[in-house]
């Protein structure tokens, strides 16, 4: 079903103005900012009391709704010192560009940002737009190949995500190029990426990963440059057995020059949604995936047949059904009210109550967390594995992994003693970081689990 091959595809490759400033506050001379519905005025979102830093994430999240709600006041309160890690939050988070797009759409930029974060934020725009640049050419460059070698292929995730979730793809922080692939056609598509210049990472699952001009050490500085090396994952589509195969129903889109194959309306829809609710069940998930959701529903919002034809194919699959309901419950506990009934009476409405509790309570720490995120996942998890298996491995691997974290960087041809040297430096740097983030996530999972199974008693 192409329903559980979407799922299995994506899952195989293991986030008010102060009253001295409201005369000068354009968002409080608004009439239409009124409170996102179900979102409370007292520090609350769902079960859960925000932080100061979370409710400006969420400050952050809900400027994209039109029109702006209340709660958006307190960007103008965000002082020097909580720029700073506001800043970082929103490069990691992936909103960082289209946050600065929609502010300047609605002309409150000078307002809200401050001179030195206005023009840092602008610089990385135009190294987004290099960088992203960059990107294209190579993607044009792959397919041309592939087109050439008469690959079975379509783009997933990145370009293929306009103009439905993203309005424009400089404003997207594209970490790599993903292609869905037959699988009898691997071996054509690793020969024409290895010519490119990629050396074949890693095999998870039925992703497989291909890097090239790997750098060592790159800084916050240089996130948006177009100096990182090339990333490629290339996802397997097993043989269809008796049903229709996802890539016969690809659709061709003009993209650079060349026909760019993408996959059909529903199954884009799909594979975006399982692809943000494995981040969801996972360390950490990147707010973007949800603003880029909530764009995606809102353009579809009014189109009956795509609801018919996504809830006749979604419910093919449980797990999907599950999927769409966790990551549009999650969104509406954050932003509010969005998504049609057509869309949450068979997802949302059937969520079993102890998956509602969860995003209740810990939702807002996937919606707005920080690298490198949590494992409070683990208790979501928990509770949609009935056979104990934590994704494939039991709870007490994903706490305490028996296996030391892979290379960040492999060993470079001919790489000189000082190369190999920085390259153990960073490698030794990221065990001590995933050592840390285990022993400080395992005892709050502990506590958090603790806590779960007195709030959860009776709730089966």
């Amino acid at each position: 079903m192409l329903a559980e091959e979407l799922y299995r595809i994506d899952s195989s490759n293991v986030q008010g103005c102060a009253s001295s400033l409201a005369p000068h506050c354009p968002l409080s001379q608004s009439a239409s900012l009124t409170p996102a519905r179900h979102l409370e005025q007292n520090g609350r979102v769902g079960d859960a009391v925000l932080s100061r830093e979370h409710r400006l994430r969420r400050a952050v999240l809900l400027s994209f709704r039109d029109p702006m709600p209340a709660e958006c006041i307190e960007l103008h309160e965000v002082t020097k010192r909580e720029w700073h890690g506001l800043l970082h939050w929103l490069d990691v988070s992936g909103l960082a560009l289209s946050f600065l797009d929609r502010l300047r759409r609605s002309q409150l930029a000078p307002t809200i940002l401050p001179n030195d974060v206005l023009a840092r934020l602008q610089q990385n725009l135009l190294d987004n737009i290099e960088r992203t640049h960059g990107m294209i050419a190579e993607s044009v460059a792959i397919q041309e190949e592939f087109q050439a070698a008469a690959l079975s292929y379509a783009v997933l995730k990145g370009f293929s995500l306009a103009p439905e979730s993203v309005s424009n793809a400089e404003l997207r922080h594209q970490f790599d190029l993903d292609f869905l692939v037959a699988e009898e056609n691997i071996v054509v598509a690793r020969a024409v990426l290895e010519r490119q210049g990629y050396r074949l990472y890693a095999i998870s699952g039925r992703s497989w990963e291909f890097k090239k001009e790997e750098k060592i050490g790159i800084s916050m500085e240089d996130f948006y440059k177009d100096t990182s090396g090339r990333t490629v994952e290339l996802h397997l589509q097993a043989r269809a057995e008796g049903s229709a195969s996802i890539l016969s129903q690809v659709q061709q889109r003009d993209f650079y020059g060349i026909d760019m194959p993408v996959l059909s309306p529903v199954d884009l829809f799909l594979g975006q949604a399982m692809h943000a609710y494995k981040h969801i069940c996972g360390e950490f998930s990147r707010a973007s995936h949800l603003l880029e959701f909530y764009r995606h529903v809102n353009t579809r919002h009014n189109d009956d047949l795509f609801w018919s034809e996504l809830r006749t194919r979604g419910e093919e699959n449980p797990k999907v059904s599950l999927g769409l309901g966790v990551l549009t419950l999650l969104i509406t506990t954050v932003m509010g009210e969005f998504a049609p009934v057509k869309l949450t009476g068979w997802t949302v409405d059937r969520l079993p109550p102890a998956v509602r509790l969860w995003v209740r309570l810990h939702g807002v720490r996937a919606a707005f967390g920080d690298v490198p995120g949590s494992k409070l996942y683990l208790l979501l998890v928990r509770e949609i594995e009935p056979s104990g298996q934590v994704l494939g491995r039991s709870l007490f691997q994903w706490l305490l992994p028996r296996r030391l974290p892979p290379q960040v960087v492999l060993a470079l041809e001919g790489e000189s003693m000082w190369v190999r040297a920085r390259r153990y430096r960073m490698q030794l740097k990221y065990v001590l970081l995933r050592s840390r983030f285990h022993v400080v996530e395992g005892l709050r999972y502990s506590w958090a689990a603790y806590r779960w199974g007195k709030l959860t008693e009776g709730l089966k």
